[in-house]
């Protein structure tokens, strides 16, 4: 498996719907990512931890949502 690059987080499994639109066009564009649900409100430690490690796990990139709304259209 490649390495991954790019990190999905959002807040609750409910703000899926939304971010998979993000992972389906990593997926098109043959990115690997990781998808994880990390509330600020719920779990800020872990929130903090995910940001403070991401670069030495490799992530090149964060795509964060919370809401279920999107906030940009590309």
């Amino acid at each position: 498996m490649a390495d991954i690059r790019v990190g999905i987080i959002m807040g609750s499994q409910s703000d899926w719907p939304t971010m998979k639109e993000a992972a389906d066009i990593l997926d098109a564009l043959d990115v690997p990512y990781e998808s994880r649900i990390v509330s600020a409100h719920r779990t800020p430690d872990r929130l903090w931890e995910y940001g403070r490690t991401a670069v030495e796990r490799g992530l090149q990139a964060i795509i964060a949502g919370a809401g279920g709304r999107r906030i940009c259209r590309a």
